[in-house]
């Protein structure tokens, strides 16, 4: 298990995130690139350390490691959908290339993976983002109806609010419409609807 860094008392937040991504980055250690990963995107949640983080180019870090094969370095590195809130965080995730990565994570045998990246797509969308077709292609679309029929509450729901406020009318009749099989790329779940008791 890896070592917390070591950081003097007086260096603060911004030296200790320093020495968090220092370390991810020259450590060839799997099990201390997973925990730093798991702390850095525990200071995603805090808005107060956005700037630092944008600073440090961590938001560039979580999205580099969103292609590794490493389930678990993808799985806290999702952990940027924390950072979406955030209108320079928005921008830059969508001006640097992260779209494609993160509906690559839809297809993610990971469940807290792929409810992370359809959290971060909402996120992605949202009013004020621009005009980004990609995140409602027709794809990511057929993707979240299968996840509207998925067994796993939480990812049905998420699923049924994408269609619902992201997506037009148009976009759910034209994906319900199309082979099953044509989802480009993102491999989808099984059909099964949710049993009732």
């Amino acid at each position: 298990m890896a070592q917390k860094p070591k950081v003097e008392p007086h260096v603060g937040r911004l030296g200790y995130l320093q020495a968090l991504v220092t370390e991810f980055q020259e450590t060839e250690n799997q099990d201390a690139k997973e925990q730093v990963l798991a702390n850095l995107a525990n200071f995603a949640y805090d808005p107060s350390n956005y700037q630092y983080l944008r600073q440090l180019q961590v938001l560039d870090l979580f999205l580099d490691s969103l292609s590794e094969e490493n389930e678990t370095l993808v799985e806290f590195a999702i952990g940027l959908c924390n950072l979406c809130s955030d209108r320079a965080n928005k921008e830059h995730i969508l001006q640097t290339g992260g779209i494609p990565l993160i509906i690559n994570c839809l297809s993610s045998p990971n469940e807290e993976t792929v409810l992370s990246a359809v959290t971060t797509i909402m996120y992605l969308s949202s009013p004020g983002s621009g005009s980004h077709p990609e995140l409602t292609a027709m794809p990511v679309v057929q993707c979240m109806l299968r996840f509207s029929l998925s067994a796993n509450t939480r990812l049905r729901n998420l699923a049924q609010i994408f269609l619902e406020d992201f997506c037009s009318p148009s976009q759910v009749a034209e994906a319900r419409h199309r082979p099953a099989d044509s989802a480009l790329g993102i491999p989808l779940p099984r059909t099964e609807a949710p049993q009732q008791p």
